[in-house]
């Protein structure tokens, strides 16, 4: 862990989800197979295509309506209707098929386990700070085992636009009741989490899976989740 930056006081931590608590990678890939399962049974003319051809109508509806892309929950699934009306499907029946898919994808989506170390930690940081989550996901922390933990998500479309837009982090102050700078975000984007949280005025733990070179510094860097151990003991 390395400190950029002195802390304020911190009285709320805002977590991401994905790539922060767990990997999401196998957790998407499995999602996207069970979608792709669901579609081959519910719609035989999807035979053979695989994710990319659901991902290519997502990004052609994506230059149609780019703010789309701010709810990848009704984008994804808007992206299904469209590939099956491809394929033939009537209108009816692709909506139908479309939201059947799509509930496979966030049934598997959402089947997630968290490590018992990171499990330990986040009890025990729950002890001291109120813990929200500000996700551009759909993962949901109560099928997590972590609504007793947790006050609240905030999930981009529905909470507002994606990180690193400020729209989450201002409404997460609000529901708080607390300033800004009271909120410490930890993410694993630089991007979206880091650069999202300080525009909004957030203080920003960034966990640095890949050991980047940025000119914008965090408060904290991390390499490791867990190592918010000790940071609980120097706050």
């Amino acid at each position: 862990m390395h400190i950029y930056k002195a802390l304020s006081p911190i009285k709320a931590l805002s977590f991401d989800l994905d790539d922060t608590l767990y990997d999401n990678a196998p957790v998407i890939a499995a999602a996207e197979q069970a979608m792709l399962n669901a579609l081959l049974k519910l719609a035989p003319a999807s035979k053979g295509k695989d994710s990319d051809f659901w991902w290519q109508h997502r990004l052609t509806l994506a230059k149609i309506e780019p703010e789309l892309r701010h709810d990848i929950g009704r984008w994804r699934l808007l992206g299904i209707e469209a590939g099956l009306l491809e394929l033939g499907v009537t209108q009816t029946e692709a909506k139908k098929v479309a939201q059947q898919g799509y509930d496979a994808f966030l049934t598997a989506r959402t089947k997630i386990s968290l490590t018992a170390q990171v499990n330990d930690l986040l009890t025990a940081l729950a002890k001291q700070y109120r813990l929200i989550a500000i996700t551009n996901g759909n993962a949901c922390i109560h099928k997590m085992g972590l609504g007793d933990l947790f006050e609240f998500s905030l999930q981009a479309g529905p909470a507002g636009k994606m990180k690193p837009y400020p729209d989450m982090f201002h409404s997460a102050a609000q529901r708080l009741k607390l300033a800004p700078s009271q909120i410490l975000h930890i993410g694993d984007s630089h991007r979206a989490d880091v650069m999202g949280a300080l525009a909004a005025g957030c203080q920003a733990a960034w966990l640095d899976h890949h050991q980047q070179a940025v000119t914008i510094l965090p408060h904290i860097r991390l390499t490791d989740v867990n190592q918010l151990n000790a940071l609980v003991a120097q706050i």
